[in-house]
């Protein structure tokens, strides 16, 4: 099997839930407190919470937060419906656009309290410069840390259940006391140490990007459509789309040679619609289900890398084919 696509759907393992990880009333929990405060010191932050990744668990937490926001076209699907949410509510929240080269539009940034914006935009693994955010905007940072477990550039970071387990457990914000401190009781536990151990199993490999782009230049030639510069974006992905066949029709056909790619957030079998973010660059729907990301995990050979480059390459030609 060669996964693909790790960062959006990471390969699920089985879990027990053991007695001391429950929590018990009338007893002090040390051993879970500590597994807690060890978890929020990996990540140089003080305080934790868990929540639902999604329009409803992030609309309760802008209404926490209040004030100015700003959210990034960039962020996850659940975001982007959360803040459209608060906004019509009648909220001060404005949106930063893409580019069409895929590189978030710094000049839409404007002074605020948050903004919500990672360091890297989803599907097309775009990197986001978080400094530069801060400078312009001098604001707290928000950002979903799944795809690089990386908090050292922002104030609050977002681990994604989904993404890093599988599994759709509550997933985790940490902050500074920015957020109104949760008792043990109102922690998801299971969660916390579901995610702990997915961080710790954590790996990207940076060396297959340019390998796998030439395979892929070679084998494809002008049917390869890069929407973004690969060196743009993070060294263990690799962005691009095939010229006039729907990504879901060739995510499948891989998927029974045991290739597995992906389309975009909650896609990989390419059951939903086209990727949102090569639309908000500014393509027509028909050019945003050419997309396809790879993201790299696992070791590979370079005969591996070609021989994989050439199935995609026929299965690409079969269904051209059969569309006459």
């Amino acid at each position: 099997m060669y996964k693909l696509n790790f960062i959006q759907y990471p390969n699920a393992k089985s879990f027990e839930i053991s007695s001391e990880q429950a929590l018990e009333p009338l007893k002090s929990n040390d051993k879970i407190e500590e597994f807690i405060s060890n978890f929020k010191k990996k990540f140089n932050f003080k305080s934790l919470n868990t929540f639902s990744f999604s329009e409803d668990g992030f609309l309760a937490m802008m209404l926490n937060l209040g004030g100015k926001i700003q959210v990034s076209k960039g962020e996850s699907q659940a975001i982007v419906d959360a803040a459209t949410k608060y906004k019509e509510l009648g909220f001060d929240l404005e949106f930063i656009s893409i580019n069409r080269n895929g590189l978030l539009n710094y000049d839409d940034i404007k002074k605020c309290d948050y903004i919500f914006c990672s360091s890297y935009i989803m599907d097309t693994y775009v990197k986001v410069d978080l400094k530069k955010v801060k400078e312009l905007s001098s604001s707290m940072i928000i950002s979903n840390i799944s795809a690089t477990v990386d908090s050292k550039d922002c104030d609050l970071a977002i681990l994604d259940s989904y993404k890093l387990t599988g599994y759709s457990f509550s997933s985790i914000i940490f902050h500074n006391k920015v957020l109104k401190e949760q008792y043990l009781a109102d922690i998801d536990t299971v969660a916390i140490y579901n995610i702990s151990e997915a961080v710790e199993n954590f790996k990207a490999l940076n060396s297959y990007k340019s390998e796998f782009k030439s395979a892929l230049d070679s084998e494809l030639g002008e049917n390869i459509y890069y929407f973004v510069n690969p060196d743009d974006t993070l060294d263990y992905t690799l962005h691009f789309g095939l010229k006039n066949i729907k990504a879901r029709e060739i995510i499948r056909t891989l998927s029974l040679n045991k290739i597995f790619v992906t389309n975009g957030e909650g896609c990989s079998l390419g059951l939903t619609k086209p990727s949102r973010i090569i639309q908000e660059m500014g393509y027509e729907e028909i050019e945003a289900r050419w997309s396809l990301s790879l993201s790299f995990s696992q070791e590979l050979t370079s005969e591996e890398i070609i021989n994989i480059s050439k199935i995609i390459s026929k299965k690409y030609r079969q269904i051209k084919a059969l569309h006459g």
